[in-house]
């Protein structure tokens, strides 16, 4: 059996990049997660054929990416910022928090690295796929009382999803109790029915304003290496404290342009989500056949996997790597979970899905 301290620290070496995966240009990378449909859209031939120009000349700054995001998400421009990706708003966001926040572990840890341990309270699902409600939440964080209450729907890396109906019990609780309420919905148009699944609108801002509705455009759009994202909140006040607080230029050319051409290719977005679910329940009963990995209901572009003795994530994700080219995360840094049990993977197009299944079903009996 391979030595488990060498192979994480071999996959240490490719997940410490955060990204910069084209120096492996026949790598297919399960670990970070895209829309691989939108990318195919003619806006990236718009994008290219401008990219000289773009490159040569400053962007804009707030006011107008912010306008320009306005039009693009049909939000009041008073109720919405524009950040260097989500991570930028994440940052900002987290730093005018103050008192006790609620996290739902297993999660995205952008969000809890940015505050102290002592200030973060945590709630971990006993469900064995991670499963929780509006209920369950309300029920922990009413014993254990918090002053933000932070929700990823769909939830990373789980899938767990809570339709719009309990997304809105926990509005109204959280208006209730004076708890500011963040709502990332970064995956949520991959959502089965996700047209009516978003809280981007500005008669639900402006019913809850203690709510904050964070979206990666660079997870949903298929486009991280524009870095763009976008915070959206009837608390104008907070809007505008931030709006102040984040770089002069935070949004770079190539972000820019995107947004100023993006209404035109709306269509082309819808239809990118809805192949993108396909593709997921396709991937979902291929992965199933797979007798040593347990596959967790997902309503997100990635799977949560229980990996099933004798096999272990670490070995796994290292035969992947070093046979197949294929780079998946092995939650190493993930919390609330058991080191070394979960791994979790992207869905990419069918072709891509289809060689990722050809290797879990290959030599695998080396680990």
């Amino acid at each position: 059996m391979t030595d488990h301290l060498e192979n994480e620290q071999l996959l240490e070496q490719y997940y410490n990049r955060y990204g910069g995966y084209w120096i492996y240009p026949d790598m297919l990378d399960y670990c970070y997660l895209v829309n691989p449909y939108f990318n195919r859209s003619k806006i990236i031939d718009e994008l290219e054929a401008n990219s000289r120009t773009l490159v040569s000349e400053y962007p804009a700054g707030m006011n107008v990416n912010s306008r320009l995001a306005a039009k693009c998400w049909n939000i009041k421009q008073e109720y919405i910022i524009p950040g260097n990706g989500a991570s930028e708003l994440i940052k900002t966001l987290m730093e005018n928090l103050e008192g006790k926040v609620g996290v739902i572990r297993p999660t995205f840890e952008e969000y809890p690295n940015r505050m102290p341990d002592e200030q973060i309270v945590t709630f971990v699902s006993q469900n064995a796929e991670f499963r929780y409600g509006a209920d369950d939440l309300i029920g922990f964080f009413g014993r254990n009382p918090v002053d933000t209450l932070l929700l990823i729907n769909p939830d990373n890396p789980s899938g767990n999803f809570i339709p719009m109906d309990g997304v809105k019990q926990l509005a109204e609780w959280t208006k209730a109790e004076g708890i500011r309420f963040i709502l990332d919905e970064s995956f949520v148009d991959f959502s089965i029915g996700h047209e009516n699944n978003s809280w981007l609108h500005n008669e639900l801002l402006e019913a809850y304003p203690q709510m904050c509705v964070m979206k990666s455009i660079s997870k949903s759009y298929g486009v991280p290496g524009l870095r763009l994202g976008i915070l959206c909140s009837a608390d104008t006040e907070l809007i505008a404290k931030m709006k102040k607080q984040v770089s002069i230029w935070n949004i770079n050319s190539f972000a820019e342009y995107f947004m100023q051409i993006y209404p035109k290719y709306k269509n082309d977005y819808r239809k990118a989500c809805d192949q993108l679910i396909q593709t997921r329940e396709d991937f979902k009963k291929d992965l199933k056949a797979i007798p040593y990995i347990h596959v967790m209901p997902s309503q997100a572009n990635y799977f949560f996997l229980e990996v099933l003795p004798p096999y272990k994530p670490i070995d796994l994700c290292t035969v992947l790597l070093k046979d197949y080219n294929i780079l998946a995360s092995a939650c190493l840094a993930k919390k609330g979970i058991e080191k070394n049990r979960y791994m979790r993977i992207a869905v990419r197009n069918h072709g891509d899905n289809n060689c990722f299944i050809r290797a879990l079903s290959g030599n695998l009996y080396r680990i």
